[in-house]
């Protein structure tokens, strides 16, 4: 059984490319860009997240797809 909350809220901090994240031209087929943001959180750290959005059209968190919601 996996502990970690379903619903999560994080402020994004940057957003990279795959040369940005340093990997090369074969990555490109797989993922598109790298988003990282820092976590929300009721106690004073704060855990940084590193998203990244699939050519698929998909977006993973740690090796598992997640829903991401834009909020204003």
């Amino acid at each position: 059984m996996d502990d970690a909350p379903s619903e999560r809220q994080a402020v994004v901090i940057r957003v990279l490319s795959n040369r940005e994240e340093g990997l090369g031209l074969d990555v490109d087929q797989y993922m598109s860009y790298w988003v990282e943001a820092h976590e929300l959180r009721e106690t004073e750290s704060s855990t940084t997240l590193v998203f990244v959005r699939s050519t698929d059209g998909k977006v993973y968190l740690d090796g598992k797809v997640a829903d991401v919601t834009l909020l204003p």
